[in-house]
């Protein structure tokens, strides 16, 4: 849940729209409401470390949030610097899920997972634009993704993978580091991954 929570958060946010308590019992708390104070502090605790953005109720008596910067940044930048930001955000979200797959997953299965965030292929995104074209042409021109289609599959299927860049600018070290802090686990709780990436480069 926490997980879940922390990229609603995210891609809420980059709308700039304050986000009610009620949408995110309704959207994503669900059942799980009697703890619900213990999930939105551990999801403020991760959106802090991660992507140093601070949950901040901003209506005490309505319960409406908004996710605040706290990374210093110049004059002038702001703008840029949020959008790179929700990139980085949702790139290292994806690059997480390969890493976690057994460092290759389906294009089927990458497009699933982003619409469970709320981010769907095919739809135009307020701060993403084409979904499927940032991650199908930006990021693998950028080399953070190595996307490659699976022989023999008909409609074509494609293969996700980390490209050279992601493996030169995180590490599979971070990313299960990233990954067990969301879900509130040891990164030793994924023995193979674990082992992977605590192991030789």
């Amino acid at each position: 849940q926490v997980s879940e929570l922390v990229q609603f958060l995210l891609v809420k946010d980059q709308k700039k729209i304050p986000i009610k308590r009620s949408d995110i019992l309704k959207k994503v708390i669900g059942e799980y409401k009697d703890v619900y104070s213990e999930i939105v502090n551990r999801a403020g605790r991760t959106l802090q470390q991660v992507f140093g953005l601070q949950l901040v109720e901003i209506d005490t008596k309505h319960h409406v949030y908004i996710l605040v910067s706290t990374l210093q940044r110049a004059e002038g930048d702001n703008l840029r610097q949020d959008d790179q930001t929700a990139k980085l955000g949702l790139l290292t979200v994806i690059l997480s899920f390969i890493f976690m797959k057994g460092n290759s997953a389906k294009d089927g299965a990458v497009w699933e997972f982003l619409r469970r965030l709320r981010v769907h292929p095919g739809e135009r995104h307020e701060v993403f634009g084409d979904v499927r074209k940032l991650v199908m042409e930006e990021f693998v021109r950028q080399k953070y993704l190595d996307i490659s289609p699976i022989p023999l599959t008909d409609p074509v299927e494609f293969k996700f993978q980390w490209g050279p860049r992601a493996a030169k600018e995180t590490s599979k070290r971070e990313i299960l580091q990233f990954v067990a802090m969301i879900q509130g686990k040891e990164p030793s709780f994924w023995t193979s991954q674990f082992k992977e990436a605590e192991g030789p480069p």
